[in-house]
């Protein structure tokens, strides 16, 4: 909504300058940086769940402050807000796909992240710039308030509130080619090759624990 529309929101709705365009965007930004200096510290203690939630609900909360019709100030502290919001959702997504990832497949979950994101962004950088055509900014911004709010309930189900790094899971027994890595971590005679190298291997049936991603040997989350 801000990049879309802002100028449009500032010249043709509230008569604004092209500075007043500028200080607009600057708000939205400062709220995004500053957000972003000081969150790596409240990581530390919070985890990105409810941080990441958080910023959704104020990201819905100042988009739809809009449809109050604020004066050209009144915009500043609402694109600010905004911008709070958008950072405390953006900045710790890295962590995410960190935390969801083997290393031997972080660029390529890294990768997909951006692909869907971008295409989402896409879809709605359409959406918005279509409604604000046809419809009047104020409510355009309340049905992006509203896909924001449905969007933010959505993740809180889809990603639960217990997200435990370290899972008791079970594996049948499996008979596979493999390299070495965390469950592959043995001694050869020489006659495999140098490293890195791949050969037939069996797995018993067995349960244990470790930090649990998707990946070739998890394909499922466990019960």
């Amino acid at each position: 909504m801000i990049i879309v529309n802002t100028v449009v929101y500032i010249r043709e709705y509230l008569g604004g300058s092209e500075s007043d365009v500028a200080l607009a965007l600057a708000a939205s930004g400062a709220g995004s940086m500053i957000v972003a200096m000081i969150l790596p510290k409240v990581l530390e203690r919070v985890s990105d769940r409810p941080v990441m939630l958080l910023g959704a609900v104020i990201m819905a909360v100042g988009i739809g402050l809009i449809s109050t019709g604020p004066s050209l100030f009144g915009v500043l502290p609402i694109w600010f807000l905004v911008g709070v919001g958008w950072s405390l959702v953006q900045t710790p997504s890295g962590r995410v796909v960190n935390r969801s990832s083997s290393p031997a497949d972080r660029s390529a979950y890294f990768s997909a992240q951006f692909a869907l994101s971008h295409a989402c962004w896409l879809i709605f950088y359409l959406i918005a710039g279509y409604l604000g055509t046809y419809l009047d900014v104020e409510n355009t911004e309340l049905l992006l308030a509203a896909w924001i709010l449905v969007f933010t309930v959505l993740a809180s189900i889809l990603w639960p509130k217990r997200d435990d790094e370290v899972l008791n899971h079970s594996h049948p027994e499996m008979f596979h080619e493999h390299i070495h890595d965390l469950h592959h971590d043995h001694d050869h005679e020489g006659w495999d090759g140098s490293e890195p190298h791949s050969h037939p291997h069996r797995h018993r049936s067995e349960v244990h624990s470790h930090k649990y991603v998707i990946d070739d040997i998890h394909a499922s989350w466990p019960e």
